[in-house]
């Protein structure tokens, strides 16, 4: 599992914008699923400059991507991009493990994990 998730150009060209901006270009992008959401799982993106003996490194687009080892499995094969229309733009996700997400694409569940769903 070297490339849990698949970066797209549009993700990565706006991910190191954004890590310009924010003074964190020495950071890793961590992806990370978290309990909650209306079907049990959510997505987490932030920069993270500590990679731990629990996380997989690989590197995408010029991009130091973390990813927890729990967490792998779950994610593999899940596509990042970013999209900009008319109302502005915004990150994706498309995660083909997902058999169910809420309308708002935020939150998931897999076959495997339901997490801990809440009332939206």
């Amino acid at each position: 599992m070297t490339n849990t998730v698949i970066i797209t150009e549009a993700a990565a060209f706006q991910i190191k914008d954004m890590m310009k901006q924010n003074e964190e270009e020495g950071a890793s992008l961590r992806v990370s699923v978290n309990g909650g959401g209306c079907s049990g799982l959510s997505y987490g993106l932030g920069f993270d400059y500590d990679q731990t003996e629990d996380d997989i490194q690989f590197e995408q687009h010029g991009i130091s991507v973390l990813v927890t080892k729990e967490d792998a499995p779950i994610l593999e094969g899940t596509k990042i991009d970013y999209k900009q229309s008319l109302m502005g733009g915004g990150f994706t996700i498309d995660n083909p493990n997902a058999i169910a997400s809420c309308g708002c694409g935020s939150s998931f569940r897999t076959d495997k994990k339901a997490g801990t769903p809440e009332k939206c």
